[in-house]
């Protein structure tokens, strides 16, 4: 059969072969044939491979593929179903007591945090600079990160503590509200936002300082649950 074919395409090849070996040479085309077949298997239609389009076999791994990714429980709730962005809208939920804590570290070198240990620093008190910092900046959220809802916070806290083992600052931040939705951005703000304050208070001095560590300690409330970072 693939010899066959190739003969068919090439005519011109095939006349030159006279009317006294056409029998050989068909009966060698059939053995060649039957040897290919033992080494590659059955040949593939005439008509080829089946198209995606088609009801063939690609078509139905396809499909399988498709109808697995969309029975999955994960979805992209900041997307549309024509995947623009979108903010989510949280009117079905019912209102429950929502709270999250964020933590960051910024790691400051010994120069910079014997400084502020002093609070020598050119700028002033750094640390209760940066709290106030993260206090209005959690309360600044939806403002800054564009598809957060604008929630009444019912509490936030800040808080900065320095730690003599690697001259650094640790930051805390908790906020709370009853509502639709989480606090989890608030906190994390609140965090974030008293870091680079900290590094803004302190880059006269040295300009090796690190913000790291921002994450997600806990959260509670909505119908996730209870969140504890590291469980």
């Amino acid at each position: 059969m693939f010899l066959r074919r190739i003969v068919a395409a090439c005519p011109q090849s095939k006349r030159m072969f006279t009317s006294s070996v056409t029998h050989d040479y068909s009966s060698a085309i059939q053995e060649l044939n039957k040897e290919m077949e033992s080494v590659f298997g059955e040949p593939p239609p005439a008509g080829g491979l089946t198209s995606p389009a088609s009801n063939g076999v690609v078509n139905n791994e396809s499909q399988l593929s498709s109808q697995n990714m969309g029975s999955s429980s994960f979805e992209l709730t900041h997307t549309s179903n024509s995947g623009e962005a979108q903010m989510v809208d949280v009117s079905p939920k019912e209102s429950s007591k929502r709270a999250a804590t964020a933590v960051c570290k910024v790691i400051l070198g010994k120069k910079v945090f014997d400084l502020v240990s002093a609070n020598q620093m050119a700028k002033g008190d750094v640390l209760t600079v940066a709290k106030i910092a993260g206090i209005t900046a959690a309360k600044q959220t939806s403002n800054l990160i564009p598809l957060c809802h604008n929630i009444n916070l019912t509490h936030v806290q800040v808080d900065l503590r320095l730690n003599q083992v690697d001259f650094s600052v640790t930051i805390e931040g908790e906020a709370a509200s009853t509502g639709k939705t989480g606090v989890e951005m608030e906190a994390m703000t609140a965090v974030s936002i008293a870091g680079l304050t900290v590094y803004d208070m302190c880059k006269a001095a040295s300009k090796d300082i690190t913000i790291t560590d921002i994450r997600l300690k806990h959260k509670s409330g909505g119908k996730s649950g209870e969140y504890f970072w590291g469980q």
